[in-house]
């Protein structure tokens, strides 16, 4: 038998920058090459060296295109990695959206910085440039799923659609006679615009996201939801603000609400508006590849139709003082930058308004905040009241609650020998060890960053 070694470099303890290293006598591969986001002490650690020879680094599976997965790869083939980066094809192209979009924002808070003076380095440096990341690309290779690859001899993976997003997917890497998996961000059983999660059905270890390990999300009808506070705000006169990711989030938002305003359940003249250029060509992906979602191609082309896109930041003021009711999708999701920001100063501060909540909140961040019933947001180094009505919807989360998790688990007929716990809150990942340990009686380990597990 051949000893594996497990250790995260990322997305231990906490919900971002996933990296993941399985070490073996043939390869060294590292599964997601995420940045960490949210709160200063995290976001700092991009900065530092990662706790291993990059020449060690073989091969890299990329579960899933968002940034926590996919945004240190220009660093690290900056660094010196040269191996193969294995990822479905939507993956690719979204991946490429998202890291030069992330590439453009370091160059401009660099250049901002160094304007500005306010800086204790001299100058400020992006983490990765446009061109750094133009050269990562180069290496990315696409792969179909239920497919298996050979990476060595006695090594091979497969690719599994785990909901998520389009083209996402829980990987299974069969090393000699040793079978691990690793779930990336597990979806919901029931998604709007995306197949159920598939699975796997046998696994020695299984590596797997906690997110929502210690809650289930609301079970109240979403779209009944969705219409109470629509119809409340267009009433009052206000707007509807929604903080969105663009890529997955975004998309499945602007269908259901096609769907209500098709069912007459919100006005039909109402605008939509996606403020967001990301989100308009992570929308332009997902028509693309349309085959991935639940959802025809000419469908999709005609949501789009009755959408207003603004691709430019031009444009956004002329829509934040429109004084028609509108509903308004804009990044970023978390509240931690982008032209939402410029809708929640002119709104956040008036009752008539609400703010709809629809994805995951990291600690440190303003949606996090909100949720937190804070009294006040600083948005620009100024302080705005919170008036406005602060609704959250987990019903749109893309990540599996607990009781979808444990699902996900019983489907395996030979069930692992231990499972593993990554990207999640510790309070999260200390409730689903419980869970799973009581009824499943499956041994389960929190995976601590940089800390070797042997298999």
């Amino acid at each position: 038998m051949d000893t594996m070694i497990i250790k995260s470099l990322g997305g231990a303890e906490t919900v971002t920058g996933s990296k993941h290293l399985l070490k073996t006598s043939e390869l060294t591969i590292l599964v997601d090459c995420g940045l960490f986001q949210g709160v200063k002490s995290l976001r700092e650690q991009n900065w530092e060296s990662l706790n291993i020879d990059l020449a060690e680094i073989d091969i890299v599976i990329l579960t899933h295109a968002h940034l926590d997965h996919c945004g240190y790869i220009p660093l690290l083939v900056k660094n010196g990695f040269k191996g193969k980066i294995y990822m479905t094809e939507p993956t690719k192209e979204l991946a490429k959206l998202i890291l030069l979009d992330s590439a453009k924002l370091q160059e401009e808070d660099a250049e901002k910085a160094n304007y500005h003076h306010y800086t204790k380095h001299n100058p400020a440096k992006p983490l990765y440039t446009i061109n750094d990341t133009e050269k990562s690309f180069k290496q990315f290779f696409t792969v179909k799923e239920n497919i298996s690859i050979q990476l060595s001899n006695h090594i091979q993976c497969r690719f599994k659609p785990c909901g998520h997003i389009i083209g996402a997917c829980s990987v299974e890497i069969v090393c000699f006679d040793k079978t691990i998996i690793f779930s990336g961000d597990i979806g919901r059983s029931h998604s709007a615009i995306l197949p159920p999660p598939d699975f796997f059905t046998k696994a020695d270890f299984l590596v797997m996201e906690s997110t929502y390990g210690d809650r289930l999300h609301d079970n109240t009808n979403l779209y009944d939801t969705l219409e109470h506070w629509i119809n409340l705000t267009v009433k009052n006169h206000g707007n509807i603000i929604i903080p969105s990711f663009a890529v997955g989030r975004a998309q499945e938002v602007i269908y259901i609400l096609s769907q209500l305003k098709e069912q007459n359940k919100i006005p039909y003249n109402l605008p939509i508006i996606l403020d967001s250029p990301m989100a308009a060509s992570a929308t332009d992906i997902m028509v693309e590849y349309a085959e991935y979602t639940t959802v025809t191609k000419e469908k999709w082309l005609d949501i789009i139709e009755h959408v207003n896109i603004n691709r430019e930041y031009m444009n956004t003021q002329e829509i934040v003082y429109d004084k028609q009711s509108k509903i308004i999708i804009a990044g970023s999701g978390m509240l931690t930058g982008g032209r939402v920001l410029e809708y929640l100063k002119h709104d956040i501060g008036n009752s008539r308004n609400t703010v709809l909540i629809v994805g995951f909140q990291a600690e440190g961040t303003r949606g996090r905040a909100l949720l937190n019933e804070s009294h006040e947001l600083k948005i620009h180094g100024k302080y705005y009241p919170v008036k406005a009505n602060i609704v959250e919807l987990t019903g749109l989360s893309a990540h599996a609650d607990q009781s979808e998790l444990m699902e996900w688990i019983k489907k395996y007929e030979n069930p692992p020998k231990q499972i593993m716990l990554v990207h999640g809150e510790p309070s999260a990942q200390e409730a689903l060890r419980v869970k799973i340990q009581t009824d499943l009686k499956i041994p389960v380990k929190i995976l601590m960053k940089d800390r070797e597990v042997i298999c």
